[in-house]
C-alpha cells in the first residue's frame, strides 16, 4: 500500500516541477523582454542625447570655423595697415626733409634778391647820369644854336645840327627818367620780396626800411618772419605726423599680436571641437549599434515596426525597379546613372540624372503609402548609394523659390545629394536595416531630431541605394 501510495504521489509531484520550470521560464523570457525594452528606451535616450551633443558640437564648430575667418581677414588688414603706416612714415621723413630744403631754398633766394637790388641800384644810378649827361648836351646845343642864329646864312647848317641834337638830348633825358621811375618801383617790389624772403632784421641795404618809410620796412619785415613762422609750422606739423605714424605703429603691431594670438586659440578651438565631434560621433555610433543590437535579438521594441516598414518598402522599389529593367523601360546603365547634371541657379544645388522620370512614376505610391502606415513618420525616400534623392515626399518636392534659399531648403529636397553621415551611412548600407538618429537641417537655422531606420536596395543583383525611413521619438 505504501508502495502505491508513493507511486501514486509522484505522478503530481512531477507534474508540479514541470508547471514550476515553465513558470519559471515564462518569467525569465518576460524578465529578458523588460530588460530589452528598458535597454532599447536607454538607448534611445542615448543616442538622442548623442545627436544633440554632436550637433551642439557641429554648430560651435561652425561658429570656431567663421571666427578663424574673421580673424585670418583681420591678421590680413592689420598687416595691411602697418604697411600703410610705414609707407605714411617714409613718406612725412621725405616731407620734412623737403621743407628744409625749401626753407634753405627760400634763404638762399633771398640772398640773391639782395644782389639783385643791388644791380638795380647801380641801373638808376647809370640811368641819373645819363640824365645829367642829356642835360648839359642840350645846353651846349642850346647855345650852339644860338651862335649858329648870330652866323646868319653861314651858320645856317651848324644851327640844324645844334637842334637835332637838343632834341635828341631832351628825348634821351625823357627815357632816362622813365629808367629811373621803372627801376624806383621795381626796386620796391624786389625790397619787399627779399623782405619777405629774409630772416634778417634789417633790409637789403641794411637802413631797416630799403627806400621805402618806417612803416612799410616794419611790415615787410613782419611778413618776412610770417613766412618762415609759416614755413616752420608746416616743418612741426609734418613732424607731429611722423610722432604720431610712429606711435600709431606701435599700436597696431600690439594690435595684430593680439589678433594672431587670439586666431591661434581660435584655431586651437576648432582643433579641440573637432577632437569632441569625432568622439561624440564614437558614442553616438556606440548607441546605434546597441539600438540595432536590441532589435536583432528577436524582442520586439518600438523600433521594430519603423525597421519592418523599412524593409518592406525597400523590397517593393526594388521589385518595381527590377520589373521596369526587365520590360525595357529603363536600361541597367540608366538607372545606376552617376551622372549628376548640376540644375543651374538651384540653391541649395539640384541636378538630373537619367532615372529622374522613372523614380517620378514608381516612387511616389510606396513613399506615400509609408508615411500614413505607422505615426510620427517624417519622410519615406529612396536614395542611391550615393545619397542622391531623385523623388522625395510631395511634401518636399516643391519648385524651388529664386533666391529664397531657407524655404528652398525645407520644401524642395528632391533631385538633391545628400552625402552627408547619416545620408550616405543608409545609401550604402548593405545589412538587413541600420538605425541611426541626428539631427535633420530645415534651414534658417531650424533642426529636428530624427531617428531613422533604412534598408538596402538591391536590383539584379547590385546595391542601387537605401530607403530611409525616418521618425520622431
Amino acid at each position: 500500500m505504501l508502495a502505491l501510495f508513493k507511486k501514486r504521489d509522484a505522478v503530481p509531484m512531477a507534474s508540479q516541477i514541470g508547471a514550476s520550470t515553465h513558470t519559471e521560464a515564462a518569467s525569465s523570457d518576460a524578465g529578458v523582454h523588460a530588460l530589452a525594452r528598458t535597454l532599447q528606451r536607454d538607448t534611445s535616450g542615448l543616442g538622442l542625447e548623442a545627436a544633440q551633443l554632436r550637433g551642439t558640437l557641429e554648430d560651435s564648430a561652425a561658429v570656431a570655423e567663421r571666427q578663424a575667418g574673421t580673424l585670418s581677414e583681420l591678421v590680413h588688414q592689420a598687416q595691411q595697415i602697418g604697411q600703410a603706416q610705414q609707407h605714411i612714415h617714409s613718406e612725412t621723413q621725405l616731407s620734412q626733409q623737403a621743407l628744409q630744403r625749401a626753407r634753405d631754398s627760400v634763404e638762399h633766394v633771398g640772398s640773391e634778391v639782395t644782389g639783385v637790388v643791388s644791380t638795380l641800384h647801380q641801373v638808376s644810378e647809370a640811368a641819373r647820369q645819363i640824365t645829367q649827361v642829356a642835360l648839359q648836351t642840350r645846353l651846349v646845343a642850346f647855345n650852339a644854336s644860338v651862335e649858329a642864329k648870330r652866323a646868319g646864312e653861314a651858320g645856317r647848317g651848324f644851327g640844324v645840327v645844334a637842334d637835332a641834337v637838343k632834341d635828341l638830348s631832351t628825348q634821351v633825358e625823357s627815357i632816362s627818367k622813365a629808367i629811373m621811375g621803372t627801376v624806383a618801383t621795381l626796386d620796391q617790389r624786389i625790397q619787399s620780396l627779399a623782405a619777405d624772403l629774409s630772416t634778417a632784421s634789417e633790409a637789403p641795404d641794411g637802413s631797416g626800411m630799403g627806400q621805402v618809410g618806417g612803416k612799410a620796412g616794419k611790415g615787410q619785415k613782419d611778413s618776412g618772419r610770417r613766412v618762415h613762422q609759416a614755413l616752420l609750422g608746416v616743418e612741426a606739423a609734418v613732424q607731429r605726423i611722423v610722432s604720431a605714424a610712429e606711435s600709431s605703429a606701435q599700436l597696431s603691431s600690439g594690435i595684430n599680436q593680439q589678433v594672431s594670438r587670439m586666431a591661434q586659440e581660435v584655431q586651437q578651438t576648432r582643433d579641440v571641437l573637432g577632437t569632441a565631434t569625432r568622439r561624440s560621433e564614437a558614442v553616438l555610433g556606440v548607441s546605434e549599434r546597441l539600438m540595432e543590437l536590441i532589435a536583432t535579438c528577436g524582442v520586439e521594441t518600438s523600433d521594430t515596426p519603423y525597421i519592418q516598414m523599412a524593409q518592406q518598402v525597400a523590397g517593393q522599389i526594388a521589385h518595381a525597379l527590377g520589373e521596369a529593367l526587365a520590360q525595357g523601360r529603363i536600361s541597367q546603365a540608366q538607372l545606376f546613372d552617376e551622372h549628376y547634371q548640376a540644375i543651374s541657379g538651384s540653391q541649395p544645388p539640384q541636378h538630373t540624372t537619367a532615372f529622374n522620370a522613372l523614380s517620378d512614376a514608381l516612387f511616389p505610391h510606396f513613399q506615400e503609402t509609408a508615411l500614413k502606415a505607422l505615426p510620427q513618420v517624417v519622410f519615406c525616400i529612396a536614395a542611391d548609394r550615393n545619397g542622391y534623392i531623385s523623388t522625395h515626399n510631395r511634401a518636399y518636392c516643391h519648385p524651388q523659390r529664386p533666391g529664397d534659399v531657407v524655404w528652398n531648403t525645407a520644401h524642395s529636397r528632391w533631385r538633391r545629394i545628400f552625402n552627408d553621415r547619416t545620408g550616405l551611412a543608409s545609401a550604402r548600407n548593405t545589412r538587413p536595416f541600420l538605425l541611426q538618429t541626428y539631427r535633420r537641417d530645415m534651414g534658417g537655422g531650424n533642426f529636428v531630431l530624427l531617428k531613422e531606420a533604412s534598408a538596402p536596395i538591391e536590383v539584379a543583383g547590385r546595391h542601387w541605394g537605401g530607403l530611409r525611413l525616418a521618425y520622431r521619438f
